[in-house]
């Protein structure tokens, strides 16, 4: 026997709360796949290579050391607290990223013609960062190839909208 009422579904609206919490989730989420792609893809590069760790290890001296012994990287000891503390911190610039780009996909959805825009900004933005990285970060890169720089890069964001589209498949782009 059905009970018929006046009342509205509430559980069928969703609140702006959930909405906030929905974009944050799919951010980190997001993020979190882009950080473990490009892991996965350099742990793939520097066991090829026969140098396990190698290029997170010179990322992290890169970073907290100054590149103090970047000079010499194939002399660069492995060190386990530079791996783990920089893929920590790459971990969290990616979900970072992750929640900026979830949150451009919720004003797309909401405006199409956004969305040639942020398309357009991604470009511009990845190859922003490769040329940032080839003019400001010389000796990174003599240490690391910047063809898996870039490879890597475009594997992230490959994984990352991957996400955001099944998510938003509905989504329209419109110049």
């Amino acid at each position: 026997m059905a009970i018929e009422t006046d009342s509205p579904n509430l559980a069928a609206i969703p609140s702006a709360d959930s909405t906030i919490s929905g974009l944050y989730e799919q951010g980190i989420v997001s993020g979190v796949l882009g950080a473990a792609t490009i892991a996965i893809w350099f742990f793939l590069v520097d066991i090829l290579s026969e140098r396990p760790f190698y290029t997170p290890n010179v990322l992290g001296t890169a970073l907290f050391r100054g590149g103090a012994g970047l000079d010499q990287p194939q002399n660069l000891p492995i060190s386990l607290e530079m791996v783990l503390v920089y893929t920590w911190v790459h971990g969290l610039v990616f979900c970072a990223i992750g929640g900026a780009a979830s949150k451009l996909i919720e004003l797309a959805e909401r405006n199409v013609n956004a969305g040639f825009g942020i398309l357009l900004l991604f470009v511009i933005f990845e190859f922003g960062f490769v040329g940032a990285a080839l003019i400001f970060a010389q000796p990174i890169l003599r240490a690391l190839a910047w063809p898996s720089v870039l490879i890597g890069n475009l594997l992230a964001a490959g994984v990352m909208a991957v996400y955001f589209w099944r998510h938003h498949a509905s989504m329209k782009i419109s110049p």
